[in-house]
């Protein structure tokens, strides 16, 4: 039985010496408000900027990617710049790639740079498009206006195109452009179709196009007769990776086998690009952002030395009866510590705001980021020990003796 109050003793010692250092650095935290508050800012700063800008680009990143996925799924983008033999595809190329399984539909793309003119207005390097009839199948919604191109439009290089809000604003003002002439680079073309610019993958890697006519027209408008671009559409996303073994083989076929003819863009691809550069950024900014976090440090470490200083004579009064000097330095540790986690909680809570802000305002997904949550709340609690450990160290090492004197 006597050996029961010393084994408690040893067991809750160390415990009731932690909550009464907690409770001497936080009275000494509340008799120093405002040094403790400007300390306790440059934590809450950092932890917030990195919270923030590393949440921020995940909602972007998600964006993008639904926005890929949602654009494009179901189809793959192919360059065929061919080799000396060979350059590019003809229509029984295209044929050929019909009649492969699980491909629905293709649409070539031709890109034309046009000078635009009508009466006295004119414009240059517009971007215009050539494309089949198939590209409104998929685009239902696109046409706001008069009529489709269609296949006897393509076979006949008939000089008609649509034309999208922009350019019905340049040159259109005020009136219909539907059955007008537009000059393009100077051939007279008949206005047929107002249409939404289109926000398909294939798209925005080419560049949007203003003006759309039929590809056959385009390839006349540029000399050429081969098509180097195109968008395969399938009828099943999950048969992308056939469709691309297959495709692959085709156009090995009809390049004889050369290397660098042609190049298979899926959205897998694409969205794995995406990824890896959002990681990038976000590791970028998030170093960027943390530099505030190490500021913060350096405030936490000048105001503990002020207060080692300040408190030199209650040091030396507590080595005096007894403290050992592990006690002290552990008793700055806590108060170091205490000051980063308050600042960093406070920017955890500030950062999720912001972030959420920032979301709304951008049009962006918010989702939380557990991961910048705990690198900000880690990252401010490894401040607060690193820098907080040599004034803690220095207020251990005071010699009673030296420190009673300035009593």
């Amino acid at each position: 039985m006597k050996d029961k109050p010393s084994f408690i003793q040893n067991i809750m010692g160390p415990f009731y010496m932690f909550i009464e250092s907690c409770v001497m650095a936080i009275e000494n935290i509340m008799q120093n408000r405002l040094r403790s508050f400007l300390t306790i800012l440059g934590i809450m700063i950092g932890v917030t900027a990195v919270i923030s800008l590393i949440t921020t680009i995940s909602g972007v990143s998600n964006s993008i990617s639904s926005s890929f996925l949602s654009m494009g799924a179901g189809s793959l983008t192919l360059s065929a710049p061919g080799s000396d033999l060979k350059e590019g595809l003809d229509d029984d190329d295209m044929a050929r790639i019909l009649e492969l399984e699980h491909v629905r539909g293709l649409t070539p793309t031709v890109s034309v740079s046009c000078t635009v003119a009508t009466g006295k207005y004119s414009e240059t390097s517009i971007n215009a498009q050539g494309t089949n009839a198939y590209y409104f199948s998929v685009h239902e919604d696109s046409l706001k206006s008069g009529r489709e191109l269609n296949t006897i439009d393509s076979d006949n290089m008939a000089k008609v195109c649509l034309i999208n809000e922009d350019i019905v604003e340049s040159f259109f003002y005020g009136m219909s452009p539907i059955g007008q002439t537009v000059y393009l680079n100077r051939l007279a073309f008949t206005v047929v179709g107002i249409y939404k610019s289109d926000s398909s993958v294939s798209s925005l890697l080419s560049g949007s196009a203003k003006i759309l006519m039929p590809y056959t027209t385009a390839l006349k408008m540029n000399n050429a007769s081969l098509i180097n671009n195109l968008t395969v559409y399938m009828d099943s996303a999950n048969a992308s990776d056939e469709v691309k073994t297959e495709l692959s083989e085709l156009l090995d076929e009809i390049f004889s086998y050369e290397d660098d003819t042609y190049t298979i863009t899926t959205m897998e691809s694409i969205e794995e690009t995406m990824n890896t550069m959002m990681s990038m950024m976000s590791a970028l900014l998030g170093g960027i952002a943390s530099i505030a976090l190490v500021v913060g440090g350096i405030g936490i470490m000048n105001m503990m030395l002020t207060s080692v200083t300040e408190r030199t004579v209650e040091i030396g009064l507590k080595k005096a009866i007894g403290a050992e000097p592990g006690q002290i330095q552990i008793q700055f540790l806590i108060e170091s510590f205490l000051l980063s986690m308050i600042g960093g909680l406070c920017g955890v809570a500030l950062g999720i705001g912001l972030s959420a802000l920032l979301g709304h305002m951008m049009g962006i997904s918010f989702v939380i980021s557990y991961g910048a949550i705990l690198l900000g709340v880690g990252f401010s609690a490894a401040v607060g020990i690193i820098f907080g450990w040599s004034p803690a160290r220095k207020a251990s090492k005071l010699s009673p003796i030296d420190a009673l004197r300035r009593m």
